[in-house]
């Protein structure tokens, strides 16, 4: 465990934005990680769990508080039969890192999202999805403190209140602390079937073929880097905190009054999900839009980057202008992915 004082912050996330952290301590060990979470909570110090900085947008101002850096490691196969495998892997383990093994592996269901910065812990919280895949469909349990009570605590994957990019985590960020993620995958050398059309398009595909995993991960790591969101110190393109907004979910009424073009996709719920990235660009903010330090991705519209020198009231204000230009154009209110410390849209 190592302590800083008075550090920056803006090193620790993808967007290279935000003030100093009155505190900021480095956790490897599980054990020494809840004895310091609850020793802040016992004191009422803010508090800021650090899982990595790739969906996080800190205030210029800084964090008056203690942010915990979460480096817990460990992958544990806790059971491996022929008809699948329960994998127990730490929050400090970096996501990426885990697709790659569980793809070497022949574990089966995450190999959509690769190239996702960030580590594991963070990874429910946010339920994190992209081409046809959300973690949801993998995670059979997570184990959390308790930050209430100071109880350890596993948490079915039934209970997580899992929705599109949401969890009760999410929700109620102050209420747990997350200590690891068990994951439950099929075994096999072909990947869960193709859910996403683009990506089927990529490899040659059928939706609902299923293709070579490795072929999978290897075609999203290239889609993605064509958009900036793989991350690459020299690409200002990729210093962002990945899509800026949510696609929305709308209504029938609601899509019906927006053009026939608009991209959509149905939903479970009866809903529709819009494309975010259409309705901004349609709204008049193309790739590579604004003037200065902060500007949308001259790869893709959904990203909000820092060019080097940003400051994040320039962030949010380039965000608040493309959130009013859309409600404006079309009616629709956009929703910050990213969370934000110190700071509101």
């Amino acid at each position: 465990m190592r302590t800083l004082e008075n550090a920056p912050l803006a090193e620790r996330t993808t967007l290279r934005l935000g003030g100093p952290a009155r505190r900021i301590v480095e956790v490897d060990d599980e054990a020494e990680l809840v004895e310091v979470v609850r020793a802040a909570d016992a004191a009422g110090d803010p508090l800021l769990v650090l899982g990595g900085g790739s969906n996080l947008v800190v205030a210029d101002e800084g964090f008056d508080g203690t942010v915990v850096d979460v480096r817990t490691r460990g992958v544990d196969v806790e059971s491996d039969a022929c008809g699948g495998a329960m994998v127990r892997v730490a929050a400090g383990e970096v996501w990426d890192d885990l697709v790659l093994q569980a793809v070497d592996t022949g574990w089966v269901g995450v190999e959509a999202l690769a190239g996702i910065p960030g580590r594991v812990g963070a990874v429910p919280i946010q339920n994190v999805g992209a081409y046809g895949q959300e973690v949801a469909q993998t995670v059979a349990s997570v184990r959390t403190l308790d930050r209430r009570t100071g109880a350890i605590a596993t948490v079915a994957a039934p209970d997580c209140g899992f929705g599109y990019r949401s969890s009760r985590f999410k929700s109620d960020p102050d209420a747990a602390l997350m200590l690891s993620v068990t994951f439950q995958f099929l075994l096999g050398d072909l990947g869960a079937p193709i859910a996403y059309t683009e990506l089927a398009r990529t490899l040659d595909a059928a939706a609902g073929d299923r293709v070579p995993a490795k072929a999978v991960r290897e075609s999203v790591l290239g889609l993605r880097a064509g958009k900036g969101m793989v991350l690459d110190a020299d690409d200002h393109d990729t210093w962002s905190a990945g899509s800026f907004f949510t696609n929305p979910l709308l209504s029938a009424a609601q899509v019906a009054a927006l053009p026939d073009e608009v991209p959509r996709w149905p939903q479970p719920d009866g809903t529709l999900k819009a494309s975010a990235a259409w309705l901004i660009g349609q709204a008049g903010f193309g790739k590579g839009y604004g003037d200065g330090a902060i500007r949308l991705s001259t790869k893709h519209t959904l990203a909000l980057t820092n060019r080097g020198g940003g400051t994040t009231a320039e962030l949010l204000a380039l965000a608040r202008e493309i959130r009013d230009g859309v409600r404006e154009r079309f009616g629709v209110d956009l929703v910050n992915e990213p969370v934000t410390v110190g700071c509101t849209l």
